[in-house]
């Protein structure tokens, strides 16, 4: 055979060969395309596919695995009105802090304490699962309206409930404190650990008298064990709750921490736009949690909203203050656009 024969030849043999791999490789694809119909548009399940188009149940787990890989399959997330997912990520990514959880939330200040207190609830009851040692801050709006919104567990979740600063304000205040740091401990099953004294006392002489007693050295001690903290975020105009209760901190006192560039507060730890520390006159007179002890502390959770408390919300978040944060969709908003 001439040498142009045998070049026929295989060139022939070459065209059959490639015809034969693009007729395998179109019903390879044919395939794929049926089997994954099947099964998410169908919802023919993997044995009756494989009964049907005469394969073994195990190929048909490769065929939807491999459309999947190569994106005949395409998962597409559907999200209800009403929740906020990408913002959440978004702001997630932005402060590098763990969660947020953001709600619908419109109207007067009242219903946006509610849906912080609903949604602060409901994430509580499907967080705490046991074993936790919780510190929670005395006066709050959205803190008071979660802890009335949960529902009592029916196993214990919590071995203590922790007082993380001195009731605020008015004798009537500071026993509201107490009551909330007791309700909080009988719906989990824990020990409360009350903290029996003002929060800001008048001197820093007052102050080390105090923290001497033998009651809130125990405090001290449980504060070292905490996983997890319930705290809310002040702003430096006070809630229609807190002056209703007589603010401890005068107006002259504000003004200096306003000096000093203090935007919000923490368990009445005063930081900056950037969320750093204040060096302010309080500071020896605060009777609770310290900054350093606070942020060691794994799980810090803020239930805050609201307008008015933007500027502190953010500096809370940039200080690292917090690492969860539960807010309304319209400071979210604010929050994404700095």
């Amino acid at each position: 055979m001439g040498a142009d024969s045998q070049f026929e030849k295989g060139r022939a043999e070459s065209m059959r060969y490639s015809g034969r791999r693009l007729s395998q490789e179109s019903e390879r694809m044919r395939l794929l395309v049926r089997v994954a119909r099947l099964y998410h548009e169908h919802g023919v399940r993997q044995p009756q596919i494989a009964a049907q188009l005469r394969i073994s149940q195990p190929r048909v787990s490769r065929l939807l695995k491999e459309a999947a890989e190569i994106g005949i399959v395409r998962t597409v997330v559907v999200v209800p009105s009403g929740v906020h997912a990408l913002l959440e990520e978004d702001l997630e990514r932005k402060y590098g802090v763990e969660q947020i959880i953001v709600v619908d939330a419109a109207g007067e200040n009242h219903d946006v304490v509610a849906a912080l207190g609903s949604a602060g609830a409901t994430y509580l009851d499907a967080t705490l699962i046991g074993g936790e040692h919780l510190g929670i801050s005395s006066w709050s709006a959205s803190l008071l309206a979660t802890v009335e919104a949960m529902q009592r567990r029916p196993v214990r979740v919590a071995e203590e409930v922790v007082q993380l600063i001195g009731g605020v304000g008015k004798g009537s205040a500071q026993v509201q404190a107490t009551r909330l740091a007791a309700h909080l401990a009988d719906l989990t099953g824990a020990e409360p650990v009350f903290l029996p004294a003002p929060g800001l006392v008048g001197s820093a002489v007052a102050r080390q008298a105090l923290s001497d007693d033998h009651v809130v050295r125990q405090v001290v001690d449980a504060w070292s064990r905490l996983t997890t903290v319930l705290v809310g975020i002040g702003s430096l105009n006070p809630s229609p709750l807190l002056q209703e209760s007589g603010n401890a901190i005068g107006e002259e006192e504000m003004e200096t921490l306003r000096g000093l560039g203090a935007v919000g507060d923490v368990c009445l730890r005063f930081f900056d736009a950037e969320g750093r520390l204040v060096d302010s006159p309080l500071e020896d007179r605060i009777l609770g949690i310290s900054a350093d002890d606070l942020l060691r502390v794994p799980r810090r959770i803020a239930i805050a909203g609201g307008r008015r408390k933007t500027a502190a919300i953010r500096a809370a978040l940039r200080g690292g203050w917090v690492n969860t944060l539960i807010t309304d969709v319209g400071v979210a908003e604010e929050l994404l656009k700095d």
